[in-house]
């Protein structure tokens, strides 16, 4: 297993050679595990207070596969243990379909998409008279075809509150996404109902429903 540029950070931490060897054969033992060749990865030591450290590491095993972990200890080894338990924990919870879903063609009915980031609300700023939402950032983005499942996956091993898929069984954009009270929601557009009355309206419905 090769895992390709694997970036190895520090944010007020010197991350000496000894670590950054350490890291990297580490990420690679445990991702090769169940993928023979990854894209990327990036581990970003932290400090976390006084005396402890953060660890986050974030693995790009194939198209539209993202695994984080992290996690936080008293010395930067113990902290990388702990955020490379996570990510092997996350890969054996889903490994028979990581094994499946490797047999089958991640490239089938890709949607190129942008992917802006819009400035918050700052609270007491006063805002424009415009509506138009201030953009500080955007980046190529793409929606990938899969099933439900196969999206709550991908979204639980990025870690990440959101997924916009198209649904391999409709074929329409479907979003995934965690709801407050500890369950996912999904969206499924209901399909267009055409007016009786002749006049071509369409009507749509959208359900969100916790998984």
């Amino acid at each position: 297993m090769v895992l390709m540029n694997i970036q190895i950070n520090g944010h007020s931490v010197n991350v000496g050679e000894a670590l950054r060897h350490h890291t990297h054969d580490e990420v690679e033992k445990t991702v090769g595990k169940y993928f023979e060749t990854a894209v990327s990865g990036d581990v970003t030591f932290s400090r976390e207070g006084s005396y402890g450290f953060h660890v986050d590491i974030k693995v790009h095993a194939r198209r539209g596969v993202v695994v984080r972990g992290s996690a936080t200890g008293g010395d930067a080894y113990g902290a990388l243990e702990g955020a490379l338990e996570r990510v092997a924990k996350q890969l054996r919870r889903y490994k028979r379909r990581l094994t499946d879903h490797h047999r089958l063609s991640p490239d089938e009915g890709i949607l190129r998409a942008q992917q802006y980031v819009i400035r918050g609300d700052d609270g007491d700023a006063e805002q424009p008279e415009s509506d138009a939402p201030t953009i500080v950032a955007e980046m190529d983005s793409e929606i990938l075809t899969m099933s439900v499942g196969e999206a709550v996956m991908r979204m639980d091993l990025a870690q990440g509150p959101v997924v916009m898929f198209r649904n391999s069984v409709n074929r329409r954009l479907n979003v995934v996404y965690r709801r407050e009270d500890g369950n996912i929601g999904w969206i499924d557009p209901a399909e267009e109902v055409r007016e009786q009355n002749g006049t071509g309206n369409d009507r749509g419905a959208v359900r969100d429903q916790a998984t």
